[in-house]
């Protein structure tokens, strides 16, 4: 527009020395106006101000390499700059080969800082210090694991001392940390902590069923840190090393015999702790906790989180799973199919595919069963719904002739369970041969002195329970039994008959009187040497 410098200045809001010091770039760039369409700023502006090589043109050291050496245990800055200088003689020396290796860091290595909004976030973890606890008895020492939770914008603090990081005490800090506070978060942020996240991932991580459960009953989210990232959860990790230099140092000299006891004088100093105030803000923790958290916070449900535990566990062919050696009942459908299983001090539930199938009172009796009849295939149920009553009842609908038979079947048999199986048998024959039929074949069974239920299927499948009955007049009556001393009666088989003799010698004298008893088995007497037997 034919401008002078200083007319561009002007305009420009720059120095005329500005205006002539970019011109002479543009002209030493050898760039025409209008620029082409494809330029990009970036690209303009390395063509106007190249970066400078540095100078003496000494070799780089690989700070890649470097910044992963500095990882490992006694690893030091001036240890690598050394191992540099070794191979490159040239090299920088140590002051600006820490500049470089700084500088290189700030590029790569950018920390976010992060603004946390009030009642947003609460941090979790443990401590990696424990505390002692003496057992009064024994003398036994036993170290308890010091809990600690701190929320994002007023670094309010809690911490509690418990016998393990274990589930039940991990869900169980969480509860009473809640109530310390007063209310709920929104976000649950604990490290990768087995008790917490079955699996560690950034984007879904896997966490415990129970610990899900008890966060969606409190209606808090969790989002765990990721591994090997401190800073996720910075909150805490600071407010650790603030508990254990204010308060587990605090006690070192103290001897403790109860964790209740460690616990009130934990609870003491955390008070301290919370009110002390901050270096860089005129306020202090509880300060901002009224301030900022308190009000932000979700109230507490009106109950405490019930534990319960969750199990995956296989369906037996007897439809019942083990819990615990006790067992529980489920849907027979079910049978070889994997469930889940939600046990309390209380209940049982189990679950497939998400919905409940099958809820229970918790039993302890080890060894034995809790079953729900509706669970049974309709062949079980029926099968257990027979009782000899009911049988008897049963058959006395039929007619009387089953009803004796039945009764006869339950009350001949050696074992219960054996007369029970065969009055089955007799309602099986029912169903196949109708009962007008079985009367009639137990009339016939009664009648021929065979009331069983082999006899009476046969009767049944010949059809043979229509014939007559055979008639007692109409038998012919057997001759009398002559009397004859060979001839053996009833008594014979019985052992009821017996011959008696006398055993006298030689010369005619008496000696005894012998009885031989008739029947299979009893054999005759053979009389002494020198004697002779006589049959009275």
């Amino acid at each position: 527009m034919g401008l002078s410098n200083r007319q561009i200045g002007r305009s420009c809001g720059l120095p005329h020395s500005t205006v002539g010091d970019v011109l002479r770039r543009v002209s030493a760039a050898g760039l025409r106006w209008p620029l082409a369409e494809d330029v990009e700023d970036a690209e303009l502006e390395a063509m106007l101000f190249p970066r400078r090589p540095e100078s003496g043109g000494r070799p780089l050291p690989d700070f890649a390499k470097l910044h992963v050496e500095l990882r490992r245990p006694g690893v030091t800055l001036q240890l690598l700059w050394s191992e540099y200088k070794q191979m490159q003689e040239e090299g920088y020396q140590y002051s600006r080969f820490c500049e470089l290796y700084r500088a290189w860091t700030k590029k790569v290595d950018y920390c976010l800082r992060g603004e946390h909004r009030a009642g947003e976030k609460l941090f979790v973890d443990y401590a990696g210090a424990t505390m002692p606890i003496v057992d009064a008895e024994t003398g036994e020492v036993r170290e308890a694991s010091i809990f600690v939770a701190a929320l994002g914008a007023s670094s309010y603090t809690y911490a509690e001392a418990t016998w393990t990081q274990q589930l039940p005490d991990w869900i169980a800090s969480h509860i009473r940390a809640l109530e310390y506070l007063g209310g709920v978060p929104e976000i649950l942020v604990p490290d990768n902590l087995r008790s917490g996240v079955s699996f560690a991932c950034r984007y879904e991580p896997g966490l415990n069923r129970t610990y899900e459960e008890c966060a969606s009953f409190y209606g808090a989210a969790v989002i765990p840190a990721r591994v090997r990232k401190p800073r996720d959860k910075a909150k805490v990790e600071n407010a650790v090393l603030l508990v254990e230099r204010w308060i587990l140092a605090a006690l070192r000299n103290h001897t403790f015999f109860s964790l209740a006891e460690l616990n009130a004088k934990i609870r003491e100093l955390l008070e301290r702790l919370n009110h002390r105030p901050f270096k860089r803000v005129n306020a202090t923790r509880a300060e901002l906790f009224e301030r900022l958290d308190k009000p932000a916070l979700r109230p507490l449900p009106v109950g405490r989180y019930g534990y319960a535990e969750w199990h995956k566990v296989r369906v037996g062919r007897d439809y019942h799973i083990l819990l615990d050696e006790h067992a529980y009942s489920v849907p027979y459908q079910l049978v070889g199919k994997e469930v889940e299983v939600r046990s309390t001090s209380s209940t049982v539930e189990v679950l497939h595919r998400g919905n409940r199938v099958a809820s229970h009172a918790r039993s302890h009796a080890e060894g034995k069963a809790t079953t729900l009849p509706e669970h049974r295939p309709k062949s079980h149920r029926e099968y257990l719904e027979w009782t000899p009553t009911r049988l008897l009842s049963w058959a006395q609908g039929i007619g009387p002739h089953t009803h004796r038979v039945a009764d006869h079947l339950l009350t001949s048999k050696p074992h219960p369970e054996q007369g029970f199986r065969s009055c089955l048998g007799l309602r099986k024959l029912a169903k196949q041969f109708t009962s007008a039929r079985l009367e009639k074949a137990c009339r016939r069974g009664l009648a021929i002195g065979s009331p069983t239920y082999t006899s009476l299927r046969s009767i049944l499948k010949n059809g043979l329970e229509g014939q007559p009955l055979p008639s007692r007049q109409a038998r012919t009556p057997s001759p009398p039994v002559p009397n004859h001393h060979n001839i053996r009666g009833s008594g014979y088989y019985q052992g009821k008959e017996h011959d008696t003799y006398v055993i006298r010698t030689d010369n005619g004298e008496t000696l005894c009187h012998e009885t031989e008893w008739h029947g299979p088995g009893n054999g005759r007497a053979t009389p002494t040497s020198g004697c002779r037997r006589t049959r009275f």
